[in-house]
């Protein structure tokens, strides 16, 4: 399917920036975010054809002048990714400081609610859309020593999931299960036994035509790529 617009956040590195990638090549104008101010930088010259911000999503008012602006130039989404997220060091919950928790928290489930908010009434008043936002095998079962990221993408499944039935029939959201990629974050976890799963650029060779032709048939739906 041709999007005339793609929102994607935390794309300047791992599976982010492999969306960016393949979305990029296949010619689809890709609006896109990162916290990194020196990546963001790379990232315009070498995607020149679409738009890469620096935003933080766990704010509100920096989303809010993000979205306002790239609706104002490019109209309404047609596909928004919630991809940013964070992950603590493993750790058992009572080891973990507040400070750690609340980052977590803020990009993980506000970030997503910020950009929703941002984005879906333009969606709605456009009449079409799918929102996609990034789960995990830890959003559908547990590990010890990530409870705090398990807890955010639990959310992630609920809150899509109750999306899915607020929004008009004309649009959906998918919360999307990536499966286990080889990223920075794996390996925070997984350590050198990260390296024995596929990398983020050979995953987007199946999630990039998986996500475009997710529609209204997906509302609401747990999916998983592969």
């Amino acid at each position: 399917m041709k999007y005339n617009t793609i929102v994607l956040t935390g794309a300047t590195r791992g599976l982010g920036r492999a969306l960016l990638d393949g979305f990029s090549s296949l010619g689809h104008t890709v609006l896109a975010c990162g916290r990194s101010g020196s990546t963001v930088e790379k990232l315009k010259k070498a995607y020149p054809g679409g738009d890469i911000s620096v935003v933080d999503v766990s704010s509100d008012a920096e989303v809010s002048r993000w979205s306002k602006r790239l609706i104002r130039e490019f109209g309404a989404p047609d596909l928004l990714i919630n991809n940013a997220a964070l992950i603590t060091e493993p750790a058992p919950l009572w080891e973990q400081s507040a400070k750690e928790f609340d980052a977590l928290i803020d990009v993980n489930i506000k970030g997503v609610a910020n950009t929703i908010r941002a984005f879906t009434p333009a969606m709605i008043e456009n009449g079409r859309g799918v929102i996609v936002n990034l789960s995990s095998e830890w959003g559908r079962s547990v590990s010890s020593d990530v409870a705090p990221y398990c807890a955010s993408k639990w959310a992630i499944e609920g809150l899509t999931k109750a999306l899915a039935e607020e929004l008009p029939r004309s649009l959906s959201a998918v919360p999307l299960n990536p499966g286990i990629i080889n990223t920075e974050m794996l390996e925070t976890c997984f350590g050198d036994a990260a390296s024995s799963y596929p990398g983020p650029e050979e995953w987007a060779e199946d999630a990039v035509p998986f996500i475009l032709k997710l529609g209204p048939r997906d509302n609401g739906v747990s999916l998983s790529v592969g």
